[in-house]
């Protein structure tokens, strides 16, 4: 597993699909190392965890909700071979086994929780807040909503949330952070330093003949296996994308026009008014208030006396769906622009309201919106025709066809990739061009054999693709005739990066004789360059990779070199400056350093708190039944 999440956290996707799995987990619980735990099981069962058992069902649900969860945060579904390739399938086994361990501990505490308690830390969340800045409703069920949780069920899971918290803090307490390793870590990421360089290039190599036959032969003979070919596949890909799909479908005037007035909102933006109110603590306060705004007094003057701020009036420009309170919401919609409320009873206080000004709502004709509307419905019928289709091509293969024949049959194009390798390119070296997005076709074709019936990946956008492997030509060794321009190129680098070294070692030992890097610059036509402000991880133009580690790598005044980011490039260097600052007490760059620091303390406590109750309580899983759900261990 830990090579797997490895493997998937060096791309794009792998990164931030961990990024959002570890900021849902508290600690990081080790599961998979418990010797002798997959035995004794019943069917229905997916895991033990002392006196409580998980059923599939219950497991399965667990797992589609957070598969769900992530593919919304990532904005595309997650399809079960990624989720493996990423852990994902071993690490929500994991945090569903941490949880309901710490759920039995809770209940054997006795610790609870009081709805009010919840409902404090729920209305708390600034994530539920509405343009007034207090709790939104409205927003809290759309959130919970499209988060996959019904109210009921968040209110249930913040509840365990909530008593896994207490928990959890009563066993790693107030962790203190040495100063050392506050120091330590400051230095590490804000040290700085500047550097005087050169850099030699292929100039500095001076002139490199020709290789005679006999050097040639010899270097390829000794790096036979630098050049052998890679293992290429051929194969054929079918793929149905709703897009594609819809370009044959026709949306009748009647259909779309019927589509457009069920739908009519989405083509329009309802009337906004700009809000003010004012908040009373009683009926009594605000009757008084009106009376006076009737008479002679304006609102402004009203807001001045109480000794309001803008922010505490204004509501912004909102829709009415977007008020909180509906008899506030309703008194603000009846009013004209400019005109103030009477009291109005809200639901947590009494308001008077001022309409600023009103936007009035927007409605595209159906003419505007047409093409677009026939687009939608196309793209709509085309999912479901694709289910269709899927069908009636799984039963051709089933029925013997290739992929090649059964799209053949079906009236639907393939490709055909005469050769791709593992990195995606084909036999020049070249990446192949125009694969699906979203799907990892270069995984899929090397995860098979010739003549075996893979199922569809997942496209992102509610389409397949199939993919079909037609033949395998295995990795073999080139002949030199093959490969001579590729070998003569990397013998004229190696020849490049020899000489450049062995230049730049007898420029540094001068360096370390007491010449100064002008007078060594000077003595090979070199000019010196200045960099400043250099930090670790964070390269520059000048200071590549390789050079920017050999320079944190070295101390103050001393020269040092590093190969260059190509082979016919080396830098030679005199670190000039190292400023380390001081981390201050109190400032906001301590406090985040602190808190992450302690946050790292007390996960690496409770993850030793949690492995040695499972330990004691004793867990036990089915991995038949884990990979029912998560689709591990297939063979093809």
């Amino acid at each position: 597993m830990l090579r797997g999440i490895h493997k998937a956290s060096t791309n794009w996707l792998g990164k931030a699909v961990m990024a959002l799995v570890m900021g849902t987990l508290v600690v990081s619980f080790a599961i998979w190392g418990i010797g002798d735990i997959f035995r004794g099981f019943g069917q229905s069962t997916v895991a033990k965890i002392g006196g409580t058992e998980i059923t599939i069902d219950q497991f399965r649900n667990y797992y589609t909700d957070k598969m769900s969860q992530l593919g919304r945060r990532l904005g595309r579904p997650l399809s079960p071979d990624q989720a493996r390739v990423l852990g994902l399938d071993k690490q929500l086994v994991s945090q569903l086994v941490a949880e309901t361990t710490l759920d039995q501990k809770t209940r054997a505490l006795r610790l609870g929780a009081s709805n009010d308690q919840i409902a404090k830390f729920i209305t708390a969340d600034p994530s539920f807040r509405g343009l007034n800045g207090q709790f939104d409703r409205a927003a809290f069920q759309q959130m919970i909503r499209q988060a996959g949780y019904s109210e009921a069920s968040y209110v249930n899971e913040q509840r365990a949330v909530t008593l896994r918290r207490q928990l959890a803090v009563s066993v790693s307490g107030d962790v203190k952070v040495p100063a050392s390793m506050m120091d330590a870590i400051n230095r590490f990421q804000n040290e700085k330093r500047s550097v005087e360089l050169v850099t030699l290039g292929a100039p500095q190599a001076g002139d490199i003949p020709k290789p005679d036959a006999e050097t040639l032969a010899k270097y390829f003979d000794e790096r036979k296996v630098l050049f052998r070919a890679p293992e290429t596949r051929k194969v054929v890909l079918l793929v149905l994308s709703p897009a594609d799909q819809a370009r044959w479908s026709v949306i009748p005037d009647a259909d779309a026009k019927s589509y457009y007035e069920q739908h009519k909102a989405d083509y329009g933006s309802p009337e906004k008014r700009e809000l003010r109110q004012i908040t009373f603590a009683n009926m009594d306060d605000a009757k008084a208030t009106s009376e006076r705004v009737v008479k002679s007094t304006s609102f402004d003057d009203i807001v001045k006396e109480r000794g309001l701020k803008d922010t505490d009036t204004d509501l912004g420009t909102i829709t009415k769906a977007e008020m909180i309170d509906p008899a506030i919401a309703d008194a603000a919609f009846a009013l004209k622009a400019g005109e103030i409320s009477a009291p109005v009873q809200g639901r947590f206080a009494t308001v008077i309201l001022q309409v600023k000004k009103i936007e009035p709502e927007t409605q595209k004709p159906y003419e505007a919106v047409a093409d677009q509307i026939k687009q939608t419905m196309a793209t709509q019928r085309a999912r479901n025709e694709i289910n269709t289709l899927r069908d009636r091509i799984e039963d051709e293969r089933a029925a013997g066809s290739t992929l090649a024949e059964a799209g053949k049959k079906l009236g639907l194009a393939t490709r055909t990739i005469d050769a791709i390798d593992r990195s995606g390119r084909d036999t020049s070296g070249d990446p192949v061009a125009n694969l699906p997005q979203g799907a990892d076709i270069v995984s899929a074709a090397f995860s098979t054999d010739v003549g075996v019936e893979s199922d569809p990946l997942q496209l992102p956008n509610g389409g397949l693709v199939w993919v079909d492997v037609a033949q395998i030509t295995r990795s073999h060794e080139r002949s030199l005739d093959e490969v001579k321009d590729q070998v003569e190129t990397r013998w004229r680098d190696d020849e490049t990066a020899t000489r450049l070294k062995a230049k730049s070692d007898d420029m540094l030992t001068k360096l370390k004789a007491g010449s100064t890097l002008s007078q060594v610059a000077s003595e090979n036509g070199l000019k010196v360059e200045t960099v400043a402000d250099l930090q670790r991880g964070k390269p520059t133009p000048q200071v590549g990779v390789k050079t920017l580690d050999a320079v944190f790598r070295t101390a103050k005044g001393a020269p040092g070199t590093s190969e260059g980011e190509k082979p016919s490039e080396r830098t030679i260097f005199v670190v000039t400056a190292i400023d380390a600052p001081k981390i201050e007490a109190g400032s906001e760059q301590a406090k985040t350093l602190l808190d992450n620091l302690q946050r790292s303390y007390s996960d690496a406590i409770v993850s030793e708190y949690v492995a040695k109750l499972e330990n004691d309580i004793g867990v036990t899983i089915n991995e038949a039944a884990v990979n029912q759900i998560t689709g591990g261990g297939r063979t093809n």
